[in-house]
């Protein structure tokens, strides 16, 4: 049995986590910056381990994007 993905707060600070999070990209370039959110995925994905539960994570995450509207970079 699988556990299902956990979408409500979870962790006592989330503040704190946040500012973490945006010190981790501080003085990065776009292109290290991306570099170091796909390092943490994948680190944050081996450590959850569970197949479905990262297909719910990926799910969750695109849900709602609109694929049609256009980047900046693709003009």
């Amino acid at each position: 049995m699988t556990t299902p993905l956990n979408t409500h707060l979870n962790f006592p600070a989330p503040d704190d986590f946040y500012e973490a999070l945006i010190a981790l990209h501080r003085d990065l370039t776009p292109a290290q910056s991306e570099l170091v959110n796909a390092k943490l995925i994948l680190l944050l994905a081996n450590h959850i381990g569970d197949p479905t539960v990262l297909a719910a994570a990926m799910a969750a995450a695109r849900a709602r994007i609109d694929v049609t509207a256009q980047s900046p970079d693709q003009n």
